[in-house]
């Protein structure tokens, strides 16, 4: 269970690192690229929700978000 916590936090981490180069793009004005790394992030961010949340069930903490 801690390692789908653990790769649920590189996800997440693995998005930021999406976004902000993203918006470095952007701001060069490279749209279509910005727009690669941003679908990225949505990917990377999803899973990481996905496996937080099946851990989550898993360990028998179930709560609403």
């Amino acid at each position: 269970m801690h390692e789908a916590h653990r790769k649920a936090a590189e996800l997440h981490e693995l998005a930021a690192q999406s976004h902000r180069t993203a918006a470095e793009h952007n701001e060069k004005g490279d749209c279509a690229t910005s727009v690669w790394h941003s679908e990225r992030a949505l990917e990377y961010a999803d899973h990481a929700y996905k496996l937080a949340v099946e851990s989550r069930n898993k360990s028998g903490e179930i709560e609403s978000l």
